[in-house]
């Protein structure tokens, strides 16, 4: 089995009968920082809330747009297949995707941070009183280079879960870092140094501040005065 197969096999699909919380789907912090950025919106009411979520499932689905979602100033992802050729559409477990931070980028990326969407859930719909999405990613080798070295600044043992969720009527957004150490081993000298600083830095807030537009953006995004503009 090579490389990318095992990471291929890494995929969780979730199937649930019964309805759970969206934040059990988030993996269980056990070394490292644990980050957690939300927003929430109250809407007049439950199907008003219902067609918030379903916009913002879709933006969060919309990878490749979410430097739009954020605003300025904020990181550009592109979503990828296993070998790295860009795609167009949605995301779906098992696809990739990378991040061109506004920092120096590493050797072993490429310049990028790499993630694969490990796992996606879906529960509920517009007649229960909670539904919510999921997509947890986690830190992988370049899928472009034939190298095991993990080509983010965090560790393989980090991830992120991105969640939108109604409950009522308010429909909140979410990210959660999970087990968040830099990765500073089995690298190169040039990106153990690059990683270090760059993850130290995030532990000092500079990712605070993306994650919060993107939260905000996901749910308040408006599609009107973008295309006025």
């Amino acid at each position: 089995m090579n490389r990318k197969q095992g990471a291929k096999n890494r995929v969780h699909i979730i199937k649930c009968n019964t309805m759970t919380r969206a934040e059990e789907q988030i993996p269980a912090q056990q070394t490292g920082r644990q980050t957690d950025f939300t927003y929430d919106k109250t809407f007049e009411t439950e199907k008003a809330a219902h067609a918030g979520f379903l916009k913002a499932a879709d933006r969060l689905t919309d990878v490749s747009n979410w430097h739009e979602y954020a605003g300025p100033g904020s990181s550009k992802f592109c979503l990828t297949n296993n070998l790295g050729g860009e795609l167009v559409g949605r995301a779906k477990e098992g696809f990739y995707f990378n991040i061109n931070l506004p920092v120096p980028g590493s050797d072993a990326g490429d310049g990028f941070e790499w993630v694969m969407i490990e796992k996606m859930t879906f529960e509920g719909n517009e007649s229960t009183d909670e539904e919510y999405i999921t997509m947890t990613v986690r830190p992988v080798p370049n899928p472009k280079k034939d190298e095991p070295e993990i080509a983010h600044f965090y560790k393989e043992a980090s991830t992120s879960t991105f969640i939108i969720a109604r409950k009522g009527k308010i429909v909140t957004a979410g990210i959660h870092g999970r087990n968040e150490s830099p990765n500073n081993t089995d690298v190169d000298l040039h990106d153990k140094i690059r990683n270090t600083i760059v993850a130290l830095s995030a532990r000092a807030g500079f990712s605070g501040p993306q994650w919060k537009m993107l939260a905000e953006g996901l749910i308040e995004y408006d599609e009107k005065a973008k295309t006025k503009n």
